[in-house]
């Protein structure tokens, strides 16, 4: 008896420390948070290598286990042997991998690069044009009011003349030479560096693709080691569900977002839009991020269209209405299916809240991430009204007024 209290006392002992301590952390964190985001920021340089490989070999997971279980049932009857069969499949997978990796890399140097790079240059080229082309309706919509025309076409030509020498003149680089030289030597290292990760990660990928199972296995192990059964079984549960959410939102909205900027490249082709590759290249890419990515594409693509025509500026705005209306209601819901069971206002909330904590990142793996946080609290709520017998269906509690203690029944 003594024995079981002082295991009692001791473990509330323990566990009075740990609150206090993380509570501790969390005050210091609060406190010394430049400091702790410049930690966060050289540990995230110093894990760059490991951080793309990890997310290539996510991506790549099913290009893997497809040809990987393909080549196992091509070699059950040639390959005896159980060790080779598998380590020539994973072979073979990892070589798939790979090849599918490149293939789409090497894609989209070939197509899409230089088509973007003719459509950045056409774009400065076609400057003193759009400068000419403004002026002239400053002048008509102005003609009735001189005074005024005379001052707004004053600071139009200044803003123009800065422009056009901007674009198209390197003289006014000259007087900064030193801070030229000090931002291209860091564009070098900046590329140079992505380039040695990039390099780092494909091995990384390689490593974790052949060892995913051996590390899921090794997670479980130390769960079940470190939980109660029923615990740890709850827990391998919700990582199977992360996985299923995670995998399936992303990698569809990938599918998704490609398939929209082929669509895009097809129909401005046939309208003969200017710029039709760096536009369908700038939906296709913004695309990834919910909600809000149709209109970050669209806004930056539309001023480069009014650059050339008004009125193609307009025929494009119509266009990328249609395609993402088509893609909203048509093509999104059949790749992604409900796969957060989220509504429209809390995908729009963890936009917003993991946009603002991580940047463009936080939007696109906000929504699945808060379909985690949703889900887990949803089984909290849902687990405590259990215990006191009271219903789950949201409906119940419209206009509760309050819950009979004795019969526990709702009162409205």
């Amino acid at each position: 008896m003594k024995e079981n209290k002082s295991r009692k006392y001791l473990f509330w002992g323990v566990t009075a420390f740990l609150v206090i301590l993380l509570s501790i952390m969390a005050v210091m964190v609060f406190v010394r948070w430049e400091t702790v985001r410049g930690a966060i920021h050289s540990l995230n340089d110093i894990l760059a290598p490991i951080t793309y490989g990890a997310i290539l070999a996510y991506l790549l997971s099913p290009v893997y286990n497809r040809v990987r279980g393909w080549f196992e049932k091509l070699l059950s009857g040639i390959v005896k042997k159980d060790s080779k069969r598998k380590f020539a499949a994973k072979s073979a997978a990892t070589a798939g991998s790979l090849l599918f990796l490149f293939t789409i890399i090497s894609g989209l140097i070939s197509l899409i690069i230089p088509s973007v790079w003719s459509s950045i240059m056409g774009i400065v080229n076609s400057v003193p044009a759009f400068v000419v082309q403004v002026s002239g309706w400053i002048e008509t919509a102005l003609a009735n009011n001189p005074d005024l025309e005379n001052t707004v076409m004053s600071l139009y030509q200044q803003g123009a003349d800065q422009l056009i020498s901007w674009t198209q003149s390197t003289s006014n680089w000259m007087p900064n030479v030193e801070i030229l030289v000090s931002g291209v030597y860091s564009g070098i290292m900046g590329v140079y560096n992505f380039v040695m990760n990039s390099l780092i990660g494909v091995i990384v990928m390689i490593y974790l693709l052949n060892i995913k199972d051996t590390l899921v296995a090794q997670a479980k192990k130390i769960v079940y080691a470190a939980l109660s059964l029923k615990l740890a079984n709850q827990v391998v549960e919700k990582g199977r569900f992360v996985h299923r959410v995670f995998g399936s939102f992303i990698i569809g909205k990938l599918i998704d977002s490609l398939l929209i900027g082929i669509l895009t490249f097809v129909i401005l082709s046939i309208v003969k839009m200017p710029y039709t590759m760096l536009i369908s290249v700038i939906i296709g890419v913004t695309n990834v991020i919910p909600f809000f990515g149709p209109f970050i594409g669209a806004i930056p693509s539309a001023l480069l269209i009014l650059l050339v025509s008004p009125k193609q500026c307009l025929i494009f705005l119509l266009i990328i209405l249609l395609i993402q209306q088509f893609d909203g209601n048509i093509l999104g819901p059949r790749i992604l299916g409900n796969t957060t069971g989220l509504s429209s206002f809390w995908v729009l909330f963890s936009i917003l809240l993991f946009g603002g904590i991580m940047g463009p990142l936080g939007m696109i793996i906000g929504v699945p991430t808060f379909a985690v946080i949703y889900d887990l609290i949803s089984e909290f709520v849902h687990a405590g009204l259990k215990r006191k017998q009271l219903p789950i269906a949201t409906e119940e509690y419209m206009g509760l007024d309050h819950v009979d203690v004795e019969k526990k029944t709702l009162i409205r």
